[in-house]
């Protein structure tokens, strides 16, 4: 039976910890931590099971704190659950200290980072997935449990607090579409509406009964509460037991900087924390507070080991033969199928392009470990994140172009400690007639720009193959770039790559320039060396098929076996791509030439050949910059 009583008294002392670390720290999100104490309270020591001498059990409970700048929330609960000393709390948004400003995984009990607001309810639905599947007693979920709804309601769940403010965002809204289309019955939402943003009112202010209907009408199960009235809140958890099939949204009417008059319910007091003496009087107005009073969470039932194998790529005999045309794109389906075979926990998503990415592939073959993901990008990069965290390997692919609608979504995950595997499609002007607005031009350099990242871009079937099983093999944030004209095969089924790693694909002994290139444009760079060789012309060409990181070693010797000139080709924009990562392996050396060639117009509609020549990257542009550097 629920003690409301300790519930009140415990909920003062969260009040307390929220306004002591923030006032110390000087700074702090406290009004929108206030706004959200009592449900919170209610959440962990009412309801949650969470195994604190095991963050990790599958069989816990998760808490995502979407609205991540409500983090001295956060602290304070585990204060008073133990697991964090009181003394702790004076080093809250220091340098070093796991007590950030925003929740990131430094602190062990948070399992993603959170702040950028309008993602954790998208997380929430692919740790929804993955638990709900792990509770059925399956290492990966199968179509019919999906569309069942998850009958059997021992699955742990999954809570995303999130504040009214972000349900602007459009991710929010992917993310409810798509877990009512999953039938995630163990996905929480629990909204926080206490009226004020950070610049004013929001949208909706305290409407609650338009969220309820916008909420209801995606296919959810909403329930309006008073957020601050202790027993209707842990009756609405309770509540929660009773239904199966609908993804749960509490609604919850609040007050900002509840517990502290002067800033109730005030404009111009986000993130802004209380000086010395206004510290002194809130903490007066709260009344006595029981620092010696600690909450306990509920023991998960059993234990459930972290499901994620180590990923196996037996040495697999390659059946491509040199010279045959394959699109990269096709080689990537084919080779996550093959790796898909003896890995349960590699699992795909994708965007609705399956037919173009060729994640199709990997659907027919594995239908229970496919997720259509429909025109949702962002929705589809968070959700892959959760399902990672629940010990999945991802693939996520799309049209490259459409990973920019998804960059925060992508930089998160890297701040996240991710394990997610990236793979655009369709890059460069040599998609031809679809025109600029299908062409991934920017990829590379957005994937460069991750810190940690691993960006690949692979020049034929061979390379592909062997990059996606290096990406799946290691943990880590990869980016995989593939083309959507068939190429000819130029590697032997026996090549090696790494991570790191180039390949000298053309060379003489009189090699008097170096080209270095990836993807469509290693392969009109063989043809510009093919061409000059016919005028007694020598040049090398490296395929750069790793762009991050770049093959820094290996180009420098390359660079000074051929007279210390190189030129960079590529079928991206000359900003931030292969020409920049080639120029930064040589910024300290300045004995070396580097011109850059790559796509330097905005490009149009037309044929791949065409397209290639108007933006100066074809075999014949090629060899006449060549001959233009040579003199």
């Amino acid at each position: 039976m629920t003690d409301v009583d300790k519930l009140a008294r415990l909920t003062k002392l969260v009040r307390y910890y929220i306004l002591y670390m923030t006032t110390k720290a000087g700074s702090g999100h406290v009004t929108s931590s206030l706004s959200a104490a009592d449900i919170m309270t209610c959440l962990f020591f009412e309801k949650l099971r969470f195994n604190v001498n095991d963050p990790e059990n599958f069989a816990n409970d998760r808490v995502i704190f979407s609205k991540g700048h409500a983090s001295p929330l956060l602290y304070a609960l585990w204060t008073v659950a133990g697991v964090i000393d009181e003394r702790e709390l004076d080093s809250y948004r220091q340098l070093g200290s796991k007590l950030e400003g925003h929740p990131t995984p430094r602190f062990k009990y948070v399992d993603v980072a959170t702040g950028s607001l309008g993602q954790g309810l998208s997380i929430g639905l692919g740790m929804a997935i993955a638990l709900r599947a792990q509770n059925q007693k399956s290492k990966i979920p199968t179509k019919s449990r999906l569309a069942s709804g998850g009958k059997n309601q021992k699955s742990p769940k999954v809570y995303v607090l999130m504040g009214d403010s972000e349900f602007a965002e459009g991710s929010v809204w992917e993310a409810v579409e798509i877990a009512s289309y999953y039938k995630l019955g163990n996905l929480v939402g629990i909204l926080d509406v206490n009226r004020l943003g950070q610049s004013g009112e929001t949208m909706l202010g305290w409407d609650v009964e338009k969220y309820k209907a916008r909420v209801e009408a995606f296919g959810w199960q909403a329930n309006i509460i008073d957020g601050h009235d202790l027993k209707v809140i842990t009756d609405a958890f309770d509540d929660l037991a009773n239904k199966s099939s609908k993804p749960q949204m509490i609604i919850a009417k609040t007050i900002k900087g509840k517990g502290v008059s002067f800033v109730e319910n005030k404009e111009g007091w986000h993130g802004v924390a209380l000086k010395q003496e206004e510290f002194e009087k809130a903490v007066k107005e709260l009344g006595e507070v029981d620092k010696s009073l600690r909450g306990e969470l509920r023991r998960a039932e059993s234990t459930i080991k972290n499901q994620q194998l180590r990923i196996r790529t037996k040495d697999e005999k390659l059946s491509y033969k040199m010279g045959e045309e394959v699109a990269t794109r096709k080689a990537y389906g084919e080779s996550l199928v093959r790796i898909g075979k003896d890995n349960p926990s590699i699992v795909a998503l994708d965007a609705e392009v399956k037919n173009s990415t060729f994640a199709q592939e990997f659907k027919d073959k594995f239908p229970e470990r496919f997720y259509e993901m429909f025109i949702a990008e962002q929705n589809m990069v968070g959700a892959a994140l959760g399902l990672a965290k629940m010990g999945r390997v991802p693939f996520v692919s799309t049209f490259a172009a459409f990973f920019t609608r998804a960059y925060d979504q992508t930089r998160m995950s890297s701040y996240s400690l991710g394990n997610i595997k990236f793979v655009g499609s369709h890059v460069g002007v040599s998609i031809g007639q679809d025109g600029p607005s299908q062409m991934g031009l920017e990829d590379l350099a957005m994937f460069r720009a991750i810190q940690d990242a691993i960006v690949f871009c692979p020049t034929d079937a061979v390379s592909c193959a062997r990059l996606v099983e290096i990406a799946a093999a290691n943990f880590g944030i990869f980016y995989i770039r593939t083309q959507r004209p068939a190429t000819p095969v130029i590697y032997k089924n026996d090549q090696k790559f790494r991570i790191g790693g180039s390949n000298v694909v053309k060379s003489t002994s009189d090699d008097k320039i170096t080209i270095v290139a990836c993807g469509i444009a290693c392969i009109e760079a063989l043809k510009a060396a093919e061409k000059l060789s016919k005028n007694g012309i020598g040049v090398r060409v490296v395929d750069a098929y790793s762009i991050k990181p770049i093959d820094k070693e290996g180009l420098r010797v390359a660079a000074y076996e051929t007279g210390g000139l190189i030129i960079t080709c590529e079928d991206h924009y000359l900003q931030g791509g292969l020409g920049d990562a080639v120029l930064d392996a040589f910024a300290d050396d300045r004995s070396v030439a580097i011109y850059k060639i790559g796509v330097s117009k905005i490009p149009m509609s037309g044929t791949t050949h065409d397209l290639l020549k108007f933006e100066g990257i074809n075999a014949d542009s090629i060899a006449d910059k060549v001959l233009a550097i040579l003199g």
